[in-house]
């Protein structure tokens, strides 16, 4: 298995901490990608004392160039992204009933969910399908399964999320790029129902064993 660079979009201390910890201990040096500078350091200072090589860049993942930019810039510092980890959290402030929900909380949770993915995609593409590898991971929750109508907006965004990954599946894997999904149906966390570290297990082994495009956890 290649170490190649493992890249998380949406970092933070829950699922993108433990599954950086995954990738890292495998040997693949990991970038982390969010928006709040300061927990963004303070995680891959976490990770460099571990042993784990890591370089972090701060950007708004819904800022099409910033986000490009970074994951370029996270290219030249580590090298060849043999995987990529999108993962952000949505705002609660979007989240209301769906009778509530507004254009706007519509648009602004698509622009997280579907099109700062396409735009990630889209900046690590190129170079896997030139070396005829890697590996497109995202992360949803329950509502892409189980969509509520006191929870609009994740129930429509991850759906869009879903068909896309599903679509990349189906058009890379001639190509040796894996495209998963793993949708975690209920809470997550240090001693919740979904332990953030068995979580990461699952994504890493979607990343190694490419048998399955959607992994659902209940």
């Amino acid at each position: 298995m290649s170490t190649g660079a493992f890249v998380v979009i949406g970092a933070g201390r829950g699922l993108g901490a433990a599954a950086a910890r995954r990738f890292g201990r495998e040997g693949h040096p990991v970038g982390l990608v969010a928006r709040d500078a300061e927990r963004l350091g303070a995680l891959a200072s976490e990770l460099a004392t571990e042993g784990i090589p890591t370089a972090a860049e701060t950007a708004d993942v819904t800022d099409e160039r910033a986000l490009a930019a970074v994951i370029g810039a996270l290219r030249e510092r580590l090298g060849p992204i043999e995987a990529v980890l999108f993962s952000p959290r949505p705002s609660v402030a979007w989240i209301r009933p769906v009778l509530d929900t507004e254009p706007s909380d519509v648009a602004s949770a698509l622009a997280l969910s579907v099109v700062a993915a396409a735009t990630a995609v889209r900046a690590v593409l190129p170079d896997m399908r030139g070396r005829g590898r890697g590996t497109l991971l995202f992360t949803t929750g329950g509502a892409a399964v189980e969509p509520h109508r006191d929870r609009a907006v994740s129930g429509i965004a991850y759906a869009a999320e879903s068909a896309y990954t599903r679509m990349l599946h189906d058009a890379l894997a001639p190509e040796g790029v894996h495209a998963a999904q793993v949708t975690v149906v209920g809470p997550i966390g240090p001693g919740a129902r979904h332990e953030p570290a068995e979580v990461a297990d699952e994504l890493w082994r979607l990343h190694t064993e490419r048998d399955q495009p959607l992994v659902v956890l209940r």
